[in-house]
Parts: structure tokens; C-alpha cells; sequence
């Protein structure tokens, strides 16, 4: 049964009217407004409570900015645009990006090994 909101409210007011009778309607509707009145003002306390933990909280802390850095982090692709390194400096870069695989492959062992000596049966 889809009623709708209305639907469904004029539902639950015949139900009501039914099992409680017209004599006590207005008292049970009077019940209602006071618990939906109380509810209301616990919760407009509870909102301004926290509201008000929340403005004490903001006072009390100093705020930090989050400022940009001045100057593009070294050898990123910014600090390269508007900073070009001079000549020297990219020969350099060159012939020690060229030397390091070869140091790396020394140190880890990957480096190409000279062929073992093939295998000779012994002489008996």
C-alpha cells in the first residue's frame, strides 16, 4: 500500500480515533505536541551546546596557513623551466647519470660476469 505522507497520516488518524475513541483524541494529541515540543528543545540545546564547544575550540587554537613554497622543490620540471641549468651543470648531470648504472650494476652484483670455463673431463 503506497499512500503517500498525507495518505498514510489520515491512515494513522482513523486508527487512532478508532481504538482510542473521540474522547481521549485530544488528550493523546496533547501528549504528542508536548513530547514533539520537548524533543524540539533538547535538540536546540544540544545544537547550541556543541555550537558553542566548537566556537571555544576555534578560539582557542591558533589558526595555520598552508602557504605554497617559495621556490620549486630542485630538478623539478618547474625549477627547470624558469631556472635552466648552465651548460656545465647539464654535462655534468650527463656523465654522472651515464657512470651511475654502471657503479649500480657493480654494487648489486648484476653486472655481466665473465663465461666459466667450460667443463673438461678428467683425465684418468
Amino acid at each position: 500500500m503506497n499512500f503517500g505522507f498525507s495518505g498514510e497520516m489520515i491512515f494513522l488518524f482513523f486508527l487512532a480515533l478508532i481504538l482510542f475513541g473521540p474522547k481521549k483524541m485530544p488528550e493523546i494529541g496533547r501528549q504528542v505536541a508536548r513530547f514533539l515540543n520537548e524533543f524540539r528543545r533538547a535538540s536546540n540545546e544540544f545544537r547550541s551546546q556543541i555550537e558553542s564547544e566548537i566556537n571555544s575550540l576555534d578560539s582557542s587554537m591558533p589558526r595555520q596557513q598552508i602557504l605554497p613554497p617559495l621556490h620549486a622543490p630542485l630538478g623539478s620540471l618547474a625549477s627547470r623551466i624558469f631556472n635552466p641549468p648552465s651548460a656545465e651543470k647539464l654535462e655534468a648531470a650527463e656523465h654522472a647519470a651515464a657512470a651511475e648504472p654502471a657503479e649500480a650494476a657493480l654494487e648489486t652484483g648484476l653486472a655481466p660476469s665473465p663465461e666459466p670455463a667450460p667443463k673438461v673431463a678428467p683425465d684418468a
